[in-house]
């Protein structure tokens, strides 16, 4: 017994000593999302932050591909020791699960939630030669001729596509769907004029938006963003009470020290805490919050349930 109890003691020992040595080396971030998307951007600044904090570089990694899933399934199968996390939005943890029958990985069991990063405020965009001024003339048009209007998303069961047939479930309008390979590319491929329109978040399509390759008729929020003022609300402009918006949060392989996870979490809050941080996050459409990993857990479990429920709603299925 007495073996056993110094054996439990030096064991524990350990870990908080390697907790105190964390991180003793670089640390990997994989986004499985294009470079700028609205995950890329947040992850880029905050980490950016973090990296000050921790002494060490966090390192971007953009694995895109099959919505989301081969860049996750490479952060569940990699060493739980802190050195890989990954920064995901709330499609791959909680939309694509419920639309996908058969998945490498189980969002609930093969990963660690570190910490909420920030929320993701979404918008309406067009092809500034657009005959669409607000959502109120998309939905006018698309009971005119019915799935005749096409609209681009990030792949099947990504967050494009589940705002947008949302939005077309609640509208009772008919739309066709086209995937492409990642938001930036439904973004680059609205503003070419390959389709007229994509639902996404701000900060991925905030520099065509700036740069006028793109026109948004309306914002998935409640009130109007300060930083795109002249697009009105969706819910004001075509169809009450919509709203909807996405997350990036940080999550770690099963099996994480929970000391390690503390710690990181701790220097989200931290780096989300910096008015620099909070500025440059608040100028791309996001909102940032922050949060333990029990609270993130939480959120997750809570909103796994209400997408399972939204999208049979909805009738959303993988393609």
């Amino acid at each position: 017994m007495r073996k056993l109890s110094i054996l439990l003691l030096g064991s524990l020992m350990a870990g908080t000593a390697f907790a105190q040595a964390y991180p003793g080396k670089p640390i990997r971030m994989i986004v499985p999302l294009a470079a700028g998307s609205a995950v890329d951007v947040a992850a880029r600044i905050v980490t950016a932050k973090m990296s000050a904090g921790l002494g060490q570089s966090i390192v971007i990694e953009n694995m895109p591909g099959a919505a989301g899933i081969i860049g996750a399934e490479r952060v569940a199968k990699s060493a739980p020791d802190g050195y890989t996390l990954g920064g995901f939005n709330d499609s791959i943890m909680t939309m694509v699960p419920n639309v996908t029958a058969s998945m490498p990985w189980n969002i609930l069991k093969d990963f660690d939630p570190v910490s909420l990063v920030a929320t993701v405020e979404w918008g309406m965009a067009v092809n500034p030669a657009s005959p669409y001024k607000t959502a109120g003339d998309l939905i006018a048009a698309a009971r005119a001729a019915p799935g005749k209007i096409n609209y681009g998303s990030g792949g099947n069961g990504s967050p494009q596509h589940i705002g947008m047939a949302l939005f077309a479930s609640l509208a009772g309008i008919q739309l066709t769907h086209v995937p492409y390979k990642g938001a930036t590319q439904a973004a680059t491929g609205t503003a070419g004029g390959e389709v007229p329109v994509t639902m996404q978040g701000l900060a991925t399509i905030a520099p065509l938006v700036r740069a006028s390759k793109l026109r948004l008729v309306g914002v998935s929020m409640k009130a109007r963003h300060p930083q795109f003022a002249d697009a009105p609300p969706i819910a004001e402009s075509g169809l009450p009470g919509f709203e909807f918006n996405s997350w990036f949060a940080i999550l770690a392989p099963a099996g994480t020290p929970k000391d390690v996870a503390m710690r990181l979490s701790s220097e989200v809050v931290k780096a989300l805490a910096d008015p620099d941080v909070r500025d440059k996050l608040n100028l791309q459409g996001l909102t940032p919050r922050g949060s333990t990993p029990d609270e993130l857990g939480t959120m997750t479990r809570d909103q796994l349930a209400k997408y399972a429920r939204l999208i049979k709603e909805a009738g959303i299925k993988a393609e």
